[in-house]
């Protein structure tokens, strides 16, 4: 049926035709029809997610003519990084401008950081590392990609709910492989919100064979196949020490008494480095030992720093919460770790700790006090919880090092662990 459709095609059809993407779209790459205010797309790499919203914003700005009108006419490009939403959203060989033809194709305007089109429909570009940079405009339709990786993704998806304020139905697509993240998985619980997903299988007309025998081959039925892959939201590793049920029940808004920063330096500096982990948390002891309580208060770990800019974000942080100490693990740098933050901060508190023991093994204890509900998260903490459901009994299930697990883990040591152990019951007075 279809090649007697294409055998009657004129010629000027023809040269439509690879335009015409309902023709060709896979159906996860079609809208709903359901009312909808974010329509997520969630799908394994190369399961055509960015083609999906290129078109989507193609439908939305386009009119029956090249100069007629649209459904929309400012439409915000919101990607991890301004060269990433250039590259990829906007250049890329599924972005906007391969997507759309010649008589309907918009001029690109770098200095403004926008796309234009012959009917006077505007697409500007945003960056998630500067959620500000949309305090003030306004749209009637907005393309998210890659939400779920994104550094500053609460600040930033915040700031462009309260731009999508123009028009009968401002609505947003999200493209993004799935990560488990606390801003997509509350997206994903609204009622307002319609999900489609994909493997990356989905799409192999177009995609390299070897390419996909090698992935599957390679990572088989592993929680990153899952997500990467078949673009499923994995909530929880098998042998976590933290399961998303326990971190959903670590919600408090409370202050405790006593305050400390605790960091883990990295072994190196460079982009190439792991991050810094700085993690502030507080805690109450008054009374048996079962009755003291934590907060996890703020995650400021930085990364792609010199060892001096991780020094005086510890002192900010110490500063910022008025703490009584600074934890610091020396295993990595010794003495040149105490060294870095004296030249920063040279009257701040400093309990030096080495690590004996495993990661996992050091982390238990820690854990054991969320299963008790004995330790509360205040604000968003995202990325240090994302970590947290990857260490397991067996170790540290994700790439890199659980920097920003091993402060937390150092932090409640020294505020509720190490105090237990060496508690005392008071001797009872006879009378």
């Amino acid at each position: 049926m279809r090649e007697s459709f294409l055998s009657e095609l004129t010629e000027g059809e023809c040269l439509a035709l690879p335009f015409l993407f309902e023709f060709w779209a896979i159906p996860h790459q079609l809208p709903p029809e359901d009312d909808w205010r974010a329509w997520v797309i969630m799908g394994g790499r190369g399961a055509g997610k960015t083609r999906a919203g290129a078109e989507w914003v193609r439908a939305c700005v386009e009119g029956a003519l090249p100069l007629s009108p649209g459904r929309c006419r400012r439409v915000a490009l919101v990607g991890e990084t301004l060269d990433q939403v250039r590259e990829v959203m906007v250049f890329g060989e599924s972005g906007i401008l391969a997507c759309s033809p010649p008589d309907r194709r918009p001029d690109w305007h770098a200095g403004r950081r926008c796309l234009v089109w012959p009917n006077g429909a505007e697409a500007m570009v945003f960056s998630a590392h500067d959620p500000e940079g949309l305090r003030g405009p306004q749209f009637d339709a907005a393309w998210v990609d890659e939400l779920a990786k994104w550094k500053k993704a609460r600040e930033t998806w915040d700031m462009l709910q309260f731009a999508l304020r123009l028009g009968e139905r401002p609505q947003v697509c999200v493209t993004t492989t799935p990560r488990n993240v606390g801003v997509l998985k509350e997206l994903l619980e609204l009622e307002s919100t319609v999900v489609t997903h994909a493997k990356t299988e989905a799409n192999r007309a177009n995609l390299a064979a070897s390419f996909l025998r090698e992935v599957r081959a390679r990572y088989g039925n592993t929680r990153l196949a899952r997500q990467e892959l078949d673009g499923v939201l994995v909530t929880d590793v098998d042998g976590t020490l933290w399961t998303q049920a326990v971190l959903e029940r670590a919600r408090g808004a409370e202050l405790p008494e006593r305050f400390v920063v605790a960091v883990d330096p990295p072994a190196g500096e460079g982009r190439a480095a792991d991050a810094c982990g700085i993690v502030v948390a507080g805690a109450v002891c008054e009374g048996p030992p079962q009755a003291w309580r934590a907060w996890v208060l703020e995650d400021a770990s930085v990364q792609g720093v010199s060892p001096t800019a991780w020094a005086e974000a510890v002192a900010a942080a110490y500063g910022r919460w008025q703490a009584d100490r600074v934890v610091a693990e020396v295993n990595q740098g010794g003495a040149m770790v105490e060294t870095v933050l004296r030249q920063v901060a040279p009257q701040v508190p400093l309990r030096k700790v080495h690590a004996t023991r495993g990661k996992a093994a050091r982390a238990e204890p820690v854990a054991a006090l969320y299963e008790q509900g004995r330790v509360a998260h205040c604000g968003a903490l995202d990325t240090l919880e994302e970590q947290m459901g990857l260490m397991t009994v067996s170790g540290f299930a994700g790439q890199g090092s659980p920097d920003r697990v091993d402060a937390l883990v150092w932090a409640l040591t020294e505020l509720i662990v190490t105090p237990m152990q060496g508690w005392r019951r008071p001797a009872l007075r006879v009378l």
